[in-house]
């Protein structure tokens, strides 16, 4: 008893080393309690791909094969170690041949891609940006409509992952979205995703699957990092300096445009049986012998082209895969073009917004329904095109939907979501 009111007279006369070492005490206990929930989701996810694994095949089916493009340089350098702790033991587990790939630098991706063999899975370990270095050079192939057909995996490790919010579950612990992508690859559920294709004068094509924004909110977005020291208000702050510069900051360009597209009938994605060796060579020969047979002239009804000139504080074309809806019947891109009659005031708070949905298109804007657009920028024009959030020069390029152009996998949940609300 003594003892025990020694000690609490201690506590009290050294309160601060005590409420020190509460603190920390919490802290530890609830930092080792996080890692072993953390490690309870890993066992799990484990066991789960322990069952593809354990599937019988028939000896003459060779393995599946799965290529992975890891970006370790994604999350700060982070996604190396969380690849390798939370996703990669799962691959192993279900039985995949898997070959990982890591990029050293920016834009190596597209290189590998060009020079890739056959596979039957393509995965990307990373961000927007690795994704959209992988799409580039998977569709700049000279074979891209063989390699298309190949479905496409997304295992979310970069600092930001728009595709994330279409093809999986929003999950507040990273282990658990990590885990949750892996499987989603493994259970073979996929959704078609459209694609656009941007095109300058000179370079070659540039895809993207989120789409391109160019205008002062795009500006001011890439420099909140340089106002880390603020903390919450650093959002706030990069787009109230951004007010200090030529305002109001407008942009000046000329749009064409053609509307939206009927969505043709989905081929179906079994192949047709090959028919046997006699029936081909007859076919062969049936058609070599034979007269070429005469061109029918077919009218060509001419493009309607739509024309504006325009005056924007920000421009964005963006695709439909964030609201994606898989019974829709027209094919179509968003192009949402800002009044630029906007106050200090309201572009600081719309600032913030545009960092949580960089492609919302605010009250008041023009909202454009096409399938195709070129865009015209007067001589001189400076700045930089956010393509997928990765920075591009500024220049008149072309953009072509290319619709349901790539197969991604999703969480079953998602899919079975998109159906029941296209039912609705």
């Amino acid at each position: 008893m003594a003892r025990a009111a020694k000690a609490l007279t201690t506590l009290r006369n050294h309160w601060k080393k005590t409420t020190f070492g509460v603190c920390l005490l919490s802290w530890g206990g609830h930092w080792l309690y996080g890692k072993h929930c953390d490690n309870l989701l890993r066992r799990a996810a484990c066991q789960e791909a322990q069952a593809f694994g354990n599937q019988l095949i028939p000896s003459s089916m060779p393995l599946k094969k799965a290529t992975v493009f890891l970006n370790p340089a994604a999350c700060k350098g982070k996604a190396r170690n969380l690849f390798e702790k939370n996703a990669a033991p799962i691959l192993h587990l279900s039985g995949l041949d898997v070959t990982v790939v890591k990029t050293d630098y920016e834009g190596q991706a597209k290189k590998l891609l060009e020079l890739m063999e056959n596979t039957d899975l393509i995965i990307i370990a990373g961000g927007d940006g690795t994704v959209q270095e992988v799409i580039t050079g998977l569709l700049r192939r000279a074979d891209e409509a063989v390699f298309s057909k190949i479905p496409i995996g997304f295992i979310p490790l970069g600092k930001t992952c728009t595709l994330s919010h279409t093809l999986y579950p929003e999950s507040t612990n990273q282990v658990q979205h990590i885990t949750n992508a892996t499987l989603a690859i493994l259970k073979g559920e996929t959704v078609p995703l459209d694609v656009l294709q941007i095109k300058g004068a000179k370079e070659q094509p540039v895809f993207a699957v989120t789409g391109l924004r160019w205008g002062s909110y795009r500006d001011a977005g890439v420099k909140v990092s340089k106002y880390w020291y603020l903390g919450p208000l650093k959002t706030k702050a990069a787009h109230f300096f951004s007010t200090f510069k030529e305002w109001p900051q407008k942009r000046q360009a000329a749009l064409m445009y053609l509307g939206p597209t009927e969505r043709p009938p989905e081929e179906p994605e079994e192949k047709p049986s090959r028919p046997p060796l006699y029936v081909r060579l007859y076919r062969r020969l049936r058609l070599y012998w034979s007269s070429p047979p005469k061109e029918i002239p077919q009218d060509v009804t001419p493009e309607d082209w739509e024309e504006l000139k325009l005056s924007t504080i920000e421009l964005s074309i963006a695709t439909r895969n964030r609201q994606l809806d898989l019974t829709r019947t027209e094919d179509f891109m968003d192009i949402c073009i800002e009044a630029d009659t906007v106050s200090k005031g309201q572009f600081v708070s719309r600032g913030s917004q545009k960092m949580r949905d960089p492609h919302t298109c605010p009250e008041g804007s023009q909202y454009i329904q096409a399938s195709r657009c070129i865009l015209q920028l007067p001589e001189g024009t400076e700045g930089s095109f956010g393509i997928d959030n990765e920075e591009y020069e500024a220049m008149p390029v072309e953009v072509k939907l290319l619709p349901r152009k790539l197969r991604f996998f999703c969480d079953p949940r998602m899919r079975e979501q998109m159906l029941h609300a296209a039912v609705q």
